[in-house]
């Protein structure tokens, strides 16, 4: 028993050896110390997304690490992190991370589940608005007078009342048609949702005054879609292309019973998709930037429906649906429904709710007696936009305080001043004005304060925002020393082109025009015609009819690969034999051959300049490696070997 218990508090201690700590240094640049829980840190986040294996190796991705440090101790030599644009980019993202942090992550689940709920759904549904000022107290009579509206909609209906009370100033009667989630404000979108089928809500209050709801329907969301495309975009190499000419030329084809992914093959002009068949990733309603395209591809009701040529911002297109799905589920959509959340008014009730938390946390005090003396001291002029503190004002006194930061009355004052604005020409009870402003103030402060001590009480945001700071240095580094040196430096370009020309040539050529056609006996006539001198505008409009049309004419310089060309394509001039490719039959007639030979540095400038952009990387990291002196602290080394691999 005694030789088990020794055994085991021996492979405790070897663990706890192996395991590496906060304050374990990995490696120093010029003494400065980089510490081993950040590079363990770094290199489980890129794990998942490194597919050579050979990358994921600890040294050689510790040399790459070396080197990143190096290149941010450079930065900061050379003071980029002091550039004026520099600390503009870095506080403008540092502001837009702070906001995924600051939330209470009880009350952000529920209203993330609540909206996906909503999101999933759509109500149809009608309303009546009466315009109320937001700092209006008084609201009885504007209450009574909806409830008599909503009497009159469950005994007379909805279009009556409409019809009758509808003035487009200060009573709104509207049809909203259906909607979900984020569609609405949401203390409407919530009493929408919550209204029964048939069923007219109580009256009840946004910013934009009271209203009263009708729901008429609720229903499942739209879903998601699957469609492949061929599209003919708006600018055309071949001139002789008219896109809309074209795209009907295509849909033409399809009628007469050519498979759609085979002309998206040959014809369509998103690259990106034409080598799948014109398939495209799945969507939802309201994810794509063209409102055209989605509504052709919902309106499509059963899998291989194929739509009617129609035009987009980018050009012709042509819909096939390839199928239709359900809800997406709730964790494919979680992180883009937390983002949507907190950019929502649903934010305030998240803030609250983190305020109500920090406030303990942080042991926030209120002093009522300097509330009362605003509440004196505040009067009408207020609501004209000309009210000054007093000259006796005294705003030495402290208001509220943060564990030990003081926030002073001269500190609410200027919250008061700044705020007068909103209220000119209305009017509110001077005490409520005051609690509620202060109300807003507190908030801001203590999320404030929360904020400016963030990247020392949350690790995460910390390394995040780190990584970022870094990154961004490194960019602008990267700029300078490497990026606009090599598109600048036009003798030094040229010099790297001239000893590395093998590595920048032209496979073989055709200079031509691909006639296309399903069917094999068409195109042996069309190959005898050629053959015999009939020019290719002479053999199209022989092919084709105002009914029928049976081949389509592409003209390009094709190089060896190009997936138009098929792939046994005999590179030779004149009129090539029938090919079957893509599904279809071709025949190219070739103009001429440009044979394989090298390119010239303004046919090869976007490879040679990338490549001349390494060739400058690698020199200069040499030259870091010599400025800055490194020291590696081996025994930490194996320590986060070990851990890494034991994870």
């Amino acid at each position: 028993m005694k030789l088990l218990v020794t055994t085991a508090f021996l492979c405790l201690s070897l663990m706890s050896q192996a395991q590496v700590k906060d304050k374990d240094v990995l490696f120093t640049v010029d003494g400065e110390p980089v510490m081993a829980t950040e590079f363990i840190r770094v290199y489980n986040k890129n794990l998942d997304l490194v597919k050579d294996e050979s990358q994921k190796d600890i040294d050689a991705y510790l040399d790459l690490f070396v080197n990143y440090q190096l290149k941010v101790k450079e930065a900061r030599r050379l003071d980029l992190d002091k550039d004026p644009n520099y600390l503009r980019e870095f506080n403008n993202y540092k502001k837009q991370l702070t906001r995924n942090f600051m939330s209470d992550n009880k009350v952000t689940d529920a209203l993330v589940r609540e909206a996906y709920d909503r999101t999933t759904n759509d109500v149809k549904a009608s309303h009546i608005l009466v315009r109320i000022d937001e700092t209006e107290s008084d609201t009885t009579a504007v209450y009574n007078q909806l409830l008599k509206l909503r009497e009159r909609i469950l005994n007379e209906g909805y279009a009556t009342v409409q019809k009758d009370v509808h003035d487009g100033k200060t009573i709104f009667a509207e049809d909203l048609g259906y909607f979900g989630g984020f569609k609405m404000v949401y203390p409407f979108e919530t009493v929408a949702f919550n209204t029964e089928i048939g069923e007219v809500s109580m009256p009840f209050r946004t910013r934009f005054g009271y209203h009263i709801v009708k729901v008429f329907d609720k229903r499942k969301s739209l879903g998601e879609a699957t469609v492949a495309h061929i599209m003919v975009a708006n600018t055309q190499k071949d001139t002789t292309v008219v896109p809309e000419k074209r795209i009907y030329q295509i849909y033409k084809k399809i009628e007469q019973g050519e498979k759609f992914e085979s002309l998206a093959k040959q014809f369509s002009d998103d690259k990106s998709s034409s080598k799948k068949g014109g398939a495209l990733a799945p969507f939802t309603g309201g994810q794509l930037s063209s409102k055209e395209f989605e509504d052709v591809a919902f309106s499509l009701e059963n899998e291989g429906d194929i739509s009617k040529p129609f035009k987009t911002d980018y050009g012709w297109h042509i819909v096939k649906l390839i199928r239709k799905t359900g809800i997406q589920p709730f964790e494919d959509v979680k992180v883009q429904l937390q983002n949507r959340v907190k950019r929502d008014s649903r934010s305030k009730l998240i803030n609250s709710a983190l305020v109500k938390k920090l406030a303990a946390k942080y042991k926030v005090e209120k002093d009522n007696d300097q509330l009362a003396y605003f509440e004196g001291i505040l009067n009408d002029s207020y609501f004209k936009q000309a009210w000054k503190a007093p000259e006796d004002f005294n705003g030495d006194p402290t208001i509220m305080t943060i564990r030990d930061l003081k926030i002073s009355n001269k500190e609410f004052l200027g919250y008061l001043m700044k705020n007068q604005r909103k209220y000119y020409n209305r009017r509110a009870n001077i005490k409520t004005l005051v609690q509620t402003e202060f109300n807003a103030f507190y908030e801001t402060q203590v999320l404030k304060y929360h904020e400016d001590n963030l990247e020392y009480e949350n690790e995460d945001f910390a390394f995040v925002l780190k990584e970022y700071r870094d990154g961004l240095l490194l960019f602008d580094l990267m700029e300078k020393e490497v990026w606009n040196r090599a598109s600048k430096d036009t003798l030094g370009l040229k010099e790297f082109f001239e000893n590395n020309r093998s590595k920048y040539v032209w496979k073989d050529r055709v200079d031509g025009i691909i006639l296309s056609s399903a069917s094999e006996k068409t195109m042996k006539k069309i190959k005898r015609e050629l053959e015999n001198g009939t020019s290719v505008e002479d053999v199209m409009s022989q092919m084709n009819t105002k009914d029928d049309l049976n081949v389509i004419s592409t003209a390009d310089i094709f190089e060896s690969g190009n997936q138009a060309l098929p792939e046994d394509f005999d590179f030779k001039a004149g009129i090539s034999k029938v090919y079957k490719h893509n599904d279809a039959f071709h025949v190219i007639k070739v103009n001429g051959i440009l044979p394989a030979q090298p390119k010239t540095l303004d046919e090869a400038r976007g490879k040679a300049v990338s490549d001349y952009q390494g060739f400058i990387e690698d020199n200069w990291v040499q030259g870091l490696n010599q400025r800055f002196k490194i020291k590696h602290n081996n025994a930490v080394l194996k320590r986060v070997k070990k851990q890494i691999l034991n994870n």
